[in-house]
């Protein structure tokens, strides 16, 4: 048995001013051929479950490239054509094969291009033929195409919001791959398109239970496996909602009828599914209170639309300047993306002090820079934090602090939201010994934070990510979906609401 992987996979918010281009690849991961690391990125672990099981079960492994690049705006053409071409040409080089699996994102726009991963996957279907099987993986935030329905045999993506489980969905991938190429399952799609979008965190309840009963159900009476498509409300394409996808053992009606249960409970959902959030003050109100409380805890405040991972700067300084202006002490602030600050301070050095503009620099809606005078309190040249078991770059970094208060912040010259509270220790800053921690993440941060946390509070700062969708002005969605439209169902017959 022969099977390819490779892994090509970024999240394009296309209203963003941060370009993708091949330098935002090699920053985050390029990895040629083998040289993929031991630990998985996010979007990277069916390579790393094959090693595996080609290591247990002795069936031939060909690694092809492996590319994942920080969310942000609209990808090169010549970068996801160079890349795209590059794995291909390995698909080409390794056949015959029985099995090609491709960690993906789902959410990746370059330009010219509004369905990357289906353009990919409708190519390698041209080069291999109908007879091997192609799987993929992808992050629930994307956008589930008919192209790419059509152009592969198996598609999941991971159920959990934050994304602790892209491990774990890798391997359910994988075993349905081999178990199809071995003839003794026949994965039939079904599509449900919940016409909507909305933000769905399974750390609270009504997903909770919903994901719960979704694992419940798959492995029996016929169902491999079921994916909810959450949809990424910063991509501007014609597919962007929410939708679920079902994969039975060649019972296509089944599936379909179930895709189509499961889509109207989600959609009945709508509106629910958010944790709480505050404005600035109401916020940092709340914020207070809980240190009051809960002293010897930090308290953490999540920055929910400031947040890289959904493709925006990070360089955002609303809830920032508000805190300084309310006379907040004792907090730290991690990370916060301005290379060229970093660059003066690791010219100043640990113990200088300097007069340090930072923040605000990649647009005006995130708020204006900071001025301040600083010391600095650590440097780093390869700055990191965890997420699961991957391990997330955070570039050159200095940790300083505002002189005259205890407040200190993590400048990292390359973007990422926060996932751990090691994106604070591994910089020098004792977490403990803070009233608040401000986090740049719309949950991620939950999984690796709330064991430590004394409290968890989402602030709205309204910017930079264009979080209400009845406002954006998308230009190429093609379809009426909740929230734009109150009730969108009544405005298709039943053969539409299914494909």
């Amino acid at each position: 048995m022969r099977i390819f992987t490779a892994a090509l996979a970024t999240e394009t918010n296309t209203f963003s001013p941060v370009p993708t281009d091949m330098g935002s690849f090699r920053a985050a991961l390029y990895a040629p051929p083998g040289e993929h690391p031991d630990t998985p990125t996010l979007c990277s672990a069916p390579i790393t479950v094959l090693r595996a099981r080609a290591a247990r079960e002795g069936f031939t492994l060909i690694e092809g490239s492996a590319a994942w690049a920080e969310p942000g705006g609209l990808v090169q053409r010549a970068t996801y054509e160079r890349l795209r071409d590059e794995i291909l040409e390995q698909v080409r080089a390794a056949l015959p094969l029985d099995a090609v699996v491709i960690g993906l994102h789902g959410a990746m726009v370059a330009q010219g291009y509004d369905d990357c991963e289906g353009d990919l996957l409708q190519r390698v279907r041209a080069l291999v033929g109908e007879h091997t099987v192609i799987s993929a993986e992808l992050d629930p935030h994307s956008h589930l195409t008919p192209l790419r329905v059509r152009s592969a045999d198996l598609l999941a993506a991971f159920l959990e919001f934050p994304h602790t489980d892209f491990v774990e969905r890798a391997e359910h991938l994988v075993e349905l791959t081999l178990q199809t190429v071995a003839g003794r399952i026949r994965p039939q799609s079904a599509v449900f398109d919940c016409r909507m979008i909305d933000v769905f965190p399974t750390s609270v309840e009504p997903m909770r239970s919903f994901v719960d009963r979704i694992k419940q159900l798959q492995g029996h009476d016929g169902v491999l496996s079921i994916s909810v498509i959450h949809g990424f409300m910063a991509g501007d394409v014609p597919d962007m909602g929410t939708q679920l996808l079902v994969y039975t053992d060649g019972d296509a009606d089944s599936g379909q009828r179930l895709a189509a249960t499961l889509g109207l409970e989600l959609f009945a959902l709508r509106g629910r599914t958010m944790v709480q959030q505050y404005g600035i003050d109401a916020g940092l109100d709340r914020a207070n209170e809980s240190v009051a409380k809960h002293a010897g805890r930090p308290v953490v405040v999540a920055d929910v639309w400031d947040n890289p991972g959904g493709g925006v700067a990070g360089d955002g300084t609303l809830i920032l300047h508000r805190m300084l202006e309310r006379g907040i002490d004792n907090i730290a602030v991690a990370p916060l993306w301005d290379p060229v600050a970093v660059m003066f301070c690791q010219a100043a050095g640990v113990g200088a002090r300097l007069a340090l503009r930072f923040g605000g620099k990649c647009g005006p809606d995130a708020g204006p820079p900071v001025d301040a005078e600083i010391e600095v309190l650590a440097l780093s040249t390869q700055a990191w934090q965890s997420f699961g078991d991957s391990r997330v770059p955070l570039g050159e970094s200095a940790t300083i602090r505002l002189v005259g208060s205890h407040n200190d912040v993590v400048l990292t010259s390359q973007r990422a939201q926060s996932y751990s509270p090691d994106v604070f220790s591994n910089q020098g800053i004792d977490i403990a010994s803070k009233a608040i921690l401000l986090v740049k993440s719309t949950n991620h941060f939950h999984a690796g934070f709330a064991p430590i946390a004394a409290d968890l509070v989402y602030i709205d700062a309204g910017a930079p990510y264009p979080s209400d969708p009845r406002r954006t002005p998308y230009r190429k969605l093609t379809r009426a979906i909740w929230p734009r439209v109150a009730e969108p169902h009544a405005r298709q017959d039943d053969s539409a609401a299914t494909r």
